[in-house]
């Protein structure tokens, strides 16, 4: 039972993580500090999305379920966790690059938004 915890710990702290990088940047609206721990986030979201990597927390919860006794998955998490309930069926390489495309685009716009209110005040 420990195990199947911790991978469901692990997967709501996924989640967590790509919550963040999605909307943090309005943390930063808020806080300039948040900065500091949303870029390196969009960073790493950014090169995973790109690169095709394998975030590590994927394995490490899949040898939790496997020791829980439950099947691991294929794949990483945003393809066993999140495909299914954000993206359409048939998501392809270029849509997972234009996605990725969106995310940079939407952070660079509130991060814009914070340099002009930075040079205001």
């Amino acid at each position: 039972m420990p195990d199947r915890l911790l991978a469901d710990v692990l997967v709501a702290a996924h989640f967590a993580f790509v919550l963040f990088v999605l909307f943090g940047g309005l943390l930063v609206l808020r806080s300039r500090w948040w900065a500091a721990l949303h870029l390196p986030a969009v960073a790493w979201a950014a090169f995973v999305e790109f690169t095709a990597t394998l975030c590590p927390l994927t394995p490490w919860e899949n040898a939790l379920r496997r020791r829980a006794g439950e099947a691991g998955y294929g794949g990483g998490f945003i393809d066993h966790y999140l495909v299914p309930v954000l993206y359409p069926a048939g998501l392809t390489p270029r849509i997972q690059l234009l996605l990725g495309a969106f995310v940079l685009a939407l952070n660079a716009m509130i991060y814009l938004r914070v340099l002009r209110n930075a040079r205001k005040g």
